[in-house]
C-alpha cells in the first residue's frame, strides 16, 4: 500500500527535481489501483499538461512499467500496435514510472508533464527512486 509518507516523499523529490531543471510541471501520484493519491500543478505549469501527467501515471500504474517502455509495444511494427488506444487512451512517452517499494512490489505510479519528454522522464525516475 502506498502510504501518505511515501507520497509526500515522492512529490517532494519531483518538485525539487523540476525546480532544478527550471521547469514548472504537473505531478500526479496514483496508487496501485491507478487511483489518485496526490496531484500538484506547480506555479506556471501548462494547463494542457495536467491531463498528460495524469495519463502518464495511469499508463504506468496499469502496465507496471515506465511509459516509454509501453511505447515499445504499441509503436508501428511493435507487438501490440495500437495499444495506446486502449484503456481510454494511454500516454506512451517518457514521464511515467511505477513506484516500487523496498520489497520490489509496485505500489503506485508517478506521472510528470510540463517539460520535454527527457526532462519529464528524469524527474519521474528520480522521484520514484526515493522509495528504494
Amino acid at each position: 500500500m502506498l502510504t501518505l509518507e511515501q507520497v509526500e516523499r515522492v512529490m517532494g523529490a519531483a518538485t525539487v527535481a523540476a525546480e532544478a531543471a527550471g521547469v514548472a510541471m504537473n505531478i500526479a501520484v496514483l496508487d496501485e489501483a491507478a487511483q489518485l493519491k496526490a496531484f500538484v500543478r506547480m506555479d506556471g505549469a501548462l494547463l494542457g499538461s495536467i491531463d498528460v501527467a495524469l495519463g502518464k501515471a495511469r499508463t504506468s500504474a496499469l502496465f507496471r512499467m515506465n511509459t516509454e517502455a509501453v511505447f515499445e509495444f504499441c509503436k508501428p511494427g511493435g507487438p501490440s500496435f495500437g495499444l495506446e488506444n486502449t484503456n481510454g487512451g494511454l500516454v506512451v512517452f517518457a514521464g511515467g514510472c511505477p513506484l516500487i517499494d523496498e520489497a520490489g512490489t509496485v505500489i503506485g505510479a508517478i506521472g510528470v508533464s510540463g517539460g520535454s519528454p527527457d526532462q519529464d522522464g528524469e524527474v519521474a525516475l528520480n522521484a520514484a527512486k526515493t522509495l528504494l
